[in-house]
């Protein structure tokens, strides 16, 4: 059993996009991140610390906008079309979920698609699902990544995505669709989920269930892609695999914390930097 380590694989990524980051700015260029946050949940602001910490080691600009929970739409959507029309940003992404009295949908098509990193606008959906260049959702993208590095490629395998989330689990059934896997979805209406995942050779699950996946649901050598986290009572982070029993049959596993979660920060950079080389040139 071989541990796919995120942790390390990232920071080689944020080290990569750090040399990046300082070419860009020899053409005095700078790239930008904007985060818009809304509310006072603590697992979000959790996030977004991250995600700026990251930012400002990596040498890329970044300015959180932090909004009171009872903000109207509109005022997100000024925000938003501010953040578009400021050529220092290269990035736009909002800290999801948001308030159930703002319509998550229309926030995210508000988003410039050539600033929206976070590869939620339908605009860059519909490209990755065409197998065209467009933002590819980080959590999946970097998930893809470690595939990558480990030589693990997924053509002819058979893939069980577990969870069907705009933001993990459809993405990731596209990545693995379009590097020629077999691919199934399963999700809360599956009726028998052991019976899928049985005969997969690579297992991705992100539903936010501990233990959900254990090891009499599994094959001899499969490949666990662990993509849940979950705070324990005690306070320890955990996934959704039964890691103990579970990494005992199988040939590769993310762990939990220090797999799939470094990763995602780590692409979402990658994505800024991206889109900062790509950066309309004013002419004077």
């Amino acid at each position: 059993m071989t541990i796919l380590d995120g942790k390390k694989l990232s920071h080689k990524i944020r080290e990569n996009v750090k040399l990046e980051v300082q070419k860009l700015q020899k053409n005095n260029i700078t790239p930008g991140l904007a985060v818009i946050l809304v509310g006072s949940d603590p697992a979000s602001a959790a996030y977004v610390n991250m995600k700026s910490k990251a930012c400002k080691e990596a040498g890329i600009y970044s300015m959180v906008h932090e909004m009171p929970e009872s903000i109207s739409q509109e005022n997100i959507l000024e925000i938003i079309e501010m953040m578009n029309n400021n050529s220092n940003i290269d990035g736009i992404l909002v800290q999801l979920p948001l308030p159930k009295h703002v319509d998550t949908t229309a926030i995210l098509e508000a988003i410039n698609p050539n600033k929206d990193v976070d590869g939620f606008h339908p605009y860059n959906v519909g490209r990755v699902v065409a197998g065209l260049d467009g933002f590819i959702p980080a959590t999946p993208y970097g998930v893809m990544k470690l595939l990558e590095e480990y030589d693990i490629n997924p053509k002819g395998k058979n893939v069980c995505i577990v969870g069907a989330s705009n933001i993990v689990g459809k993405p990731m059934a596209t990545l693995m669709l379009n590097a020629n896997a077999t691919v199934e979805i399963c999700h809360i209406f599956t009726d028998d989920l052991k019976k899928h995942t049985l005969n997969a050779d690579i297992i991705c699950v992100g539903v936010g269930i501990v233990n959900l996946i254990k090891d009499d649901m599994v094959k001899d050598d499969v490949i666990i892609i662990d993509i849940g986290i979950n705070r324990l009572e005690s306070g320890k982070l955990t996934g959704d695999v039964d890691f103990n029993a579970v990494s005992q049959k199988c040939s590769y596993i993310t762990p939990v914390p220090g797999g799939v979660g470094p990763m995602t920060i780590a692409m979402l950079l990658e994505n800024t930097v991206t889109s900062a080389k790509n950066r309309p040139i004013v002419k004077g």
